[in-house]
């Protein structure tokens, strides 16, 4: 199932411009993590006891306070979100090697950018 996203941007009083974007919600993710991949990471202990009060998460009025929860409660895909994503080497022409090139490409041109600066 595919979704489309619209989001309009307004230039000028008089330009009006729009984006579209399509969301797939049955596609696989392009993570190289797998479920499998996910029991192996050890769970870390959180920086906040299971009970302490989160302030400022409570945005709405007369909302009830943000308690955290217990480690165990939260999806074990949280604790691997800050983990960078690690690419399967497959080959020249592969996704390991695209995401390199993009990234040093990337760093060339703002490199050059700098240097124009100066």
């Amino acid at each position: 199932m595919s979704l489309v996203r619209y989001s309009w941007t307004t230039l000028s009083k008089r330009h009006l411009t729009s984006s579209c974007r399509l969301i797939s919600t049955t596609g696989k993710l392009l993570d190289s993590r797998k479920e499998k991949d996910l029991d192996k990471v050890a769970a870390p202990i959180s920086s906040c006891s299971s009970g302490t009060v989160l302030k400022g998460l409570a945005y709405l009025k007369d909302q009830p306070p943000v308690v955290a929860l217990p480690d165990e409660e939260y999806p074990p895909w949280l604790w691997t979100i800050m983990l960078p994503k690690v690419w399967p080497e497959d080959g020249p022409g592969g996704k390991a090697e695209k995401v390199r090139l993009r990234k040093e490409s990337r760093q060339k041109i703002k490199d050059q950018n700098f240097m124009k600066t100066q």
